[in-house]
This record gives structure tokens, C-alpha cells and sequence, in this order.
């Protein structure tokens, strides 16, 4: 690159027109650490610069800045006014002699296109401003376009020599600045697409989300990155922001659902995008880090802000912020928001069908057996709540994922965490239980008498409702599938809640606590076996409800 001076100019002024830097670490004589601080993209221009030999700290001395106009988005290019105060012939400016010191270097980043327009002169290969013509002209747009073809994003870079600029910001005409400026060349760089980006979009295509890409870049860049993670389907392509210009709010609605990627848009038209697919009937997740996102972050249903590049206002907007700034943290988001959701309905569903079963007990042992003792004293009522069940949600709140967790479409926002069918589910399991338990208790009542009964009655009861654990593990799989000792916190609850439930009849002060006696072998081979059926009904469930649902579906 230091055969072609214009290159080495180019590479200077973009270490010039810069707002990131340099942080350097370490003692100098022993290992030093280099890292950027601030945007990726000029933090890049820094390292091409550095590579070639141009040193940050001595250019930023030999130039300081007096004044800049911010990189505005609709603008697309970025001004800063250096004094010319140490000129060297050995860096890499067109200056080589003392003549230009004390003149204000004038330089512009930006939008190739739009850089080109401001030129009047372009710099040849000595180094040597020449004016623009329609030839140079031509050589720059070509290969600007051959190098957005190669997935690069491209910065065009120019600049102009003047002793009359104001000190005071506020005195600066842009018009002024702009005009006739010397285009030296062209930067590209490439933020390749990560490795796992491509298996995101997989993962998330398959759980009902379309990812769109919404960019500021040239078509051949947004193009080539798209292809690459495999976003783009055959035969579609992409659409402008000069395009959406063209369409009304009716006709946008109609083609977005054929187009994924937007390139060369503004904030304007990201906004006018998120309103295109909620009228749509979409919920819109849009990301963003700059300040002119936080419009459209705002409108979307969820906002998702870069939390290392995006801006405070960004950042203040968005309803979620990645600490990583990156897309594949978004999916899994969603993949953990839906596992905690059906964990939630999981505990939900157990908590109301255990005590939809307790209270169908009770009720039923006061109507169908007249004159018997109470089935369940408020003790033990708050024995099964405390132990067994305390033990048991908890667990079951921390089961893991269910590997189709990603292929189910999803949730309408007015989704009920109790629907019809847990519903359904739990009255019949209330009703099973209650059932069980009522056999055994009279049963028990006919041939031990009482405190037998009750006791009996209330082990049944906390038994149905360890076995109701595993089947609360999944709403459509059987637990034999899922696996029985995939969720360890829940094998040790069972464990536990079984042991305290036995050491509640046999040790004597928890006996005279609970009001409970010791129960034989075959008494609890009877518990056992009755509560333990709560499984097989639920596991028959799981295998014919399916099959019921195609054949309606059908019908």
C-alpha cells in the first residue's frame, strides 16, 4: 500500500475524521496491549492506519481538531476541521513542507456516492489533486460497486485545504465546508456475519420468526451478507430505501411480505417499516444503537438495543438491551422466555390440580360418607401444601427445556396461561384423585377403623401428588420420553417428599403431631399402587388426545 501515496492519504484521513482511539496498556518496554475504544467501524480505520505505520497520537498532535459536523444519518457523511500544525513530510498527509502550516484541513467521511457529489478534484497516484471528470468519476462508483459486491462497506474519503475557517462552531456554514473537496479514495471493510448467526436464523425460522434485515449499507453489501448467513430465498431481492420512498403505506403492506432485506434505508423509513408489518397483524422486534433508532424501537412492540455500541437514548428506549450485541442472544432469549413460560404453566397445572383434588376429597367424604370423621385434618392439609407440594413446584419450575420448545408457533399475545384444555386436565385428574383416595379411606375405615383411615387417606393423597409431579413434566409427551431422572431437582424432591411422608407415620412425635399411626407392608403397597395410576391415566391421555385432535381435524 505505501507504492500509492493517495492510499497512504486515504488511510490518514481516515485516522483523522475519527471518534474512536487507541487505548494502549501495559509498560512500554515489556507487552503492550492495544484495544479500541468506541464505533467498530472507524475503530477499523484506526488498525489500517496503525498497520501501515501511521501513528494515532502523533497525528492527532500534528492535527488537532477545531471543530466537527456529527455523522448524520439522513446526511450520511461526517466533517471534522483540523489545524495544520506540525506538517511532516514522513506521515502520511499531502503535506511536505512548511507552506500549508497554519491552514485548516477540512475532512469528510461518508456514503462513497455522496462524498463524490461534494468533489470537484480527485487525487491521482503521486499524490497530486486533478480535476474531476466524468472518466474519474465512472472509476470511482465501479469500484465502489466491485467492492459492495465483495460484502465490504465501503467510506469515501476527501478533504480541502482553507485559512478562513471560523473558530466558533456555531459560525460554520456545512455548504461552505463541502464544497470543492479533493476525493482521495475509497475504504472497505468487512464485518463478517458470526459463525452461529446462520444456525439462529435456522432456529429461529422454525419457531415462527421472520428475521428482517434493516440496513444503512449499499444493496451488493446487504445483498452479499445476506446470502452468506442464508437470508435471502431464491429469486428475492433487495429493496431501498429510495424504493419504500416510492410506495404507499397500503402498497408497502402488500410487499414486505415478499422482501427480508432493506438496504440503504433512514430512521424514517425504519419506522415506517415496523408501522408496515404491525398493520400487518405482526408483533415487531426491531434492534438499533443509534439515537435515530430509538423512534422505531419505541413503536415496536419489543425494542432491543446494542448495550456496547448503542447510544444512552438507544439504550433508555428499548425494552431489552444485549450486553453482547449479538443476534443469536436475541433467539435465545426467546428460547428461555418459552421454557420459563411453560414452566409456569407446568407448576400452575399441578398446584391447581392437587388442590382442585383436595378439595374435591373433602367434599365428597362429607356427602357420600355420612357420619365418618373428617377425611383430612387442617394439619395434614398443611403437611401436603408445605412438604410435598413446596417441595415439588419448586423443582418443577426448574425443568429443562423440552427439545421442540422451538418448533411450536408463537403465542398470540392473548394467550391464557390456564386455557381450556389445562382445564379439562386438571378435573379429571381431581376428580381421579379424589376418587382414589375416597376408596381408600372407606376401605380402611371398614376394616382398622379411623385414625387408620385417615392416615391412609392421607398419605394417598400426598403419594397422588408426587406421581402428579411427573406428569406435569410435559402437557403432550409421557414422562418416559422426557426421561424420568432428566430433571434432578425434581428425582430428589420425590425422594425426599416420600421419605418425610413415611417418617410422618412412623416416628412417634410426628405422629402425635399429624395425628397419623403406622401403616403396614401391604397398606402401603395399596397406596402405592392406587396413587401411582394418576400416571397411567395421564400417560393414556397423552397418547390419545393427539390422535382424537387429527380426527376432528379431519372430520
Amino acid at each position: 500500500i505505501k507504492k500509492y501515496p493517495a492510499a497512504l492519504t486515504t488511510l490518514w484521513l481516515g485516522m483523522l475524521n475519527n471518534d474512536s482511539s487507541i487505548e494502549i496498556t501495559g509498560e512500554k518496554d515489556s507487552q503492550q496491549t492495544y484495544r479500541i475504544v468506541g464505533d467498530p467501524t472507524e475503530g477499523a480505520l484506526l488498525v489500517a492506519a496503525a498497520k501501515a505505520g501511521e501513528t494515532y497520537v502523533e497525528v492527532k498532535q500534528a492535527y488537532p481538531r477545531e471543530s466537527e459536523v456529527p455523522f448524520d444519518s439522513d446526511r450520511k457523511r461526517m466533517i471534522t476541521i483540523h489545524d495544520v500544525s506540525r506538517p511532516d513530510p514522513n506521515d502520511f498527509s499531502p503535506f511536505y513542507d512548511e507552506e500549508s502550516k497554519g491552514l485548516d484541513v477540512i475532512a469528510v467521511k461518508g456514503a462513497p456516492d455522496i462524498v463524490l457529489e461534494l468533489c470537484t478534484q480527485y487525487q491521482d497516484a503521486n499524490d497530486q489533486p486533478q480535476p474531476m471528470d466524468e472518466n474519474a468519476r465512472k472509476r470511482i462508483l465501479e469500484a465502489n460497486e466491485a467492492m459492495t459486491k465483495d460484502a465490504l462497506r465501503v467510506l469515501g474519503l476527501a478533504y480541502r485545504l482553507d485559512e478562513n475557517i471560523p473558530d466558533n462552531p456555531e459560525e460554520l456554514k456545512t455548504d461552505e465546508l463541502e464544497k470543492d473537496l479533493v476525493f482521495v479514495g475509497l475504504i472497505g471493510m468487512i464485518d463478517p456475519a458470526r459463525t452461529e448467526v446462520k444456525p439462529a436464523l435456522e432456529k429461529a425460522r422454525e419457531a415462527g420468526i421472520r428475521t428482517i434485515m434493516i440496513t444503512g449499507d449499499y444493496p451488493n453489501t446487504a445483498h452479499a451478507i445476506a446470502e452468506t448467513i442464508g437470508m435471502l430465498k431464491h429469486g428475492r431481492g433487495v429493496m431501498t430505501g429510495a424504493q419504500i420512498d416510492t410506495l404507499s403505506d397500503d402498497a408497502l403492506r402488500g410487499v414486505i411480505n415478499k422482501t427480508s432485506v432493506f438496504a440503504r434505508v433512514s430512521p424514517e423509513h425504519k419506522l415506517k417499516l415496523v408501522d408496515a408489518y404491525q398493520r400487518r397483524g405482526e408483533i415487531v422486534a426491531m434492534t438499533g444503537d443509534g439515537v435515530n433508532d430509538a423512534p422505531a424501537l419505541k413503536a415496536a412492540e419489543v425494542g432491543i438495543a446494542m448495550g456496547i455500541t448503542g447510544s444512552d437514548v438507544t439504550k433508555e428506549t428499548a425494552e431489552m438491551v444485549l450486553a453482547d450485541d449479538n443476534f443469536v442472544s436475541i433467539v435465545n432469549a426467546v428460547e428461555e422466555g418459552r421454557v420459563v413460560f411453560e414452566n409456569i404453566r407446568k407448576v400452575t397445572k399441578y398446584l391447581i390440580s392437587t388442590n382442585t383434588a383436595e378439595i374435591l376429597t373433602i367434599q365428597a367424604a362429607l356427602i357420600l360418607i355420612p357420619g365418618a370423621p373428617l377425611i383430612l385434618t387442617p394439619i395434614m392439609i398443611l403437611w401436603i401444601n408445605l412438604v410435598t407440594d413446596g417441595l415439588l413446584d419448586k423443582s418443577l419450575a426448574l425443568e429443562p427445556k423440552e427439545e421442540d420448545v422451538m418448533d411450536e408457533p408463537p403465542r398470540a399475545p392473548g394467550t391464557k396461561l390456564v386455557d381450556r384444555t389445562m382445564v379439562q386436565n386438571v378435573v379429571i385428574l381431581g376428580i381421579f384423585m379424589a376418587t382414589g383416595t375416597l376408596f381408600l379411606f372407606s376401605r380402611e375405615l371398614d376394616q382398622e377403623g379411623q385414625e387408620s383411615a385417615r392416615t391412609i387417606a392421607f398419605v394417598t393423597m400426598a403419594m397422588f401428588q408426587v406421581f402428579n409431579a411427573l406428569n406435569c413434566r410435559s402437557r403432550t409427551k409421557s414422562i418416559f420420553k422426557v426421561g424420568i431422572l432428566t430433571n434432578k431437582y425434581l428425582v430428589v424432591a420425590i425422594a425426599a417428599s416420600f421419605a418425610l411422608n413415611f417418617l410422618a407415620t412412623t416416628v412417634p412425635f410426628m405422629q402425635t403431631a399429624l395425628g397419623t399411626v403406622a401403616l403396614s407392608f401391604h397398606e402401603w403397597v395399596a397406596v402405592l399402587l392406587v396413587s401411582s395410576s394418576i400416571l397411567v391415566v395421564d400417560e393414556v391421555r397423552k397418547a390419545v388426545r393427539p390422535r382424537v385432535e387429527r380426527a376432528l381435524r379431519k372430520g
